[in-house]
């Protein structure tokens, strides 16, 4: 009887022992290094008929470009399941695998700690106005034109996305002496709750000293913070993002910037990555970096893993450890 086959596409930085080791009960292929239009051209002439999972990752993209609808039309009829690298899957059309009836994982768990670690870290940045005196003293100015900043103790930590991420964000903001509330579509269970809010969405605009971003982007929540929203908040809010860029209107915030309805901004994700809009680059009140939040040994190399063992059951037991969860309550069965 002939092993099952899976494809890795992109390649691995921390777990390429475990995936070779696959090798005695799977049949490996790999796309490493080549373009889209290859990757096409290979499923159009039969390459992957026999491909059951796939592995994936948000730096794949450079290999296949998005898996939208012309690519997944293109899979072959064997696929059955996308293991994913990366909490964020909007290269992926959900919409177009569900039809399809193609099963996709993600990886939460594994980048929960250190994406709330620099959610942290930008957010006490944005709320010091890090940027202006991090600037003056490498140009040899000392602070430099510094202004007070505010101690996070005391605020209100408003966390759009309350989901392992946001949880890990409320966790270490309570530490700080911050209040807690959220909003998600649906209310937590107590056990996840803990003391944190429940609030409308508005009512999460309306009363949080600091809003954190910390939900996936999709058709639905691609600008969610635009004018609109930004109206609705308090006089000096504190923006952070380490969700998406494309969560917030960028050219609002910076007009918000501007305007001092936002005191400053903490940032980790931006919309149109890596370009970043010009107003952003010139606020001293933007305390930015380049989307590290999971930019360490341990959280790659547990990333890697968590997709290895997802396709490792999808193979063997046809189900996935963490599906996404558009799909998740039909995870088990059929699509």
């Amino acid at each position: 009887m002939s092993k099952p086959t899976v494809l890795l596409i992109g390649g691995l930085t921390h777990a390429n022992k475990e995936w070779n080791e696959y090798g005695s009960k799977y049949n490996l292929k790999e796309f490493l290094k080549e373009d889209r239009q290859e990757f096409l051209s290979n499923m159009k002439n039969g390459k992957y008929d026999d491909v059951v999972a796939l592995y994936r990752s948000n730096n794949s993209v450079a290999q296949t470009g998005p898996f939208n609808k012309e690519l997944i039309s293109l899979l072959p009829k064997s696929l059955k399941f996308i293991c994913h690298n990366g909490a964020g899957y909007d290269n992926i059309d959900v919409d177009a695998c569900t039809q399809k009836g193609v099963k996709i994982s993600s990886t939460p768990i594994a980048v929960d700690n250190a994406t709330a670690d620099v959610g942290i870290f930008v957010l006490l940045g944005a709320l010091r106005q890090a940027w202006v005196p991090l600037k003056a003293i490498k140009e040899g100015k000392w602070r430099g034109s510094a202004s007070l900043g505010h101690d996070p103790n005391g605020k209100l930590l408003g966390i759009l996305g309350m989901g392992g991420i946001g949880r890990a964000m409320a966790e270490r903001a309570r530490a700080f002496g911050m209040k807690i509330a959220y909003h998600n579509r649906s209310r937590l269970p107590k056990e996840l709750e803990g003391d944190a809010t429940y609030l409308s969405f508005d009512e999460l605009l309306a009363q949080s000293d600091v809003l954190s971003l910390n939900l996936s982007l999709n058709a639905k929540t691609r600008h969610i913070i635009s004018a609109p929203e930004f109206a609705k908040m308090k006089d000096g809010v504190v923006i952070v993002n380490t969700a998406r860029g494309a969560l917030i209107n960028e050219k609002d915030l910076v007009a918000a910037l501007d305007s001092g309805k936002v005191a400053s901004v903490g940032l980790d994700v931006f919309e149109n990555e890596p370009e970043i809009e010009e107003g952003l680059l010139k606020s001293d009140k933007a305390f930015i970096v380049p989307h590290i939040g999971t930019m360490t040994y341990e959280t790659q190399r547990e990333m890697e893993l968590l997709v290895l063992h997802n396709l490792e059951n999808a193979v063997d037991k046809g189900s996935l450890l963490t599906p996404i969860p558009e799909q998740k309550s039909k995870a088990n069965g059929n699509l």
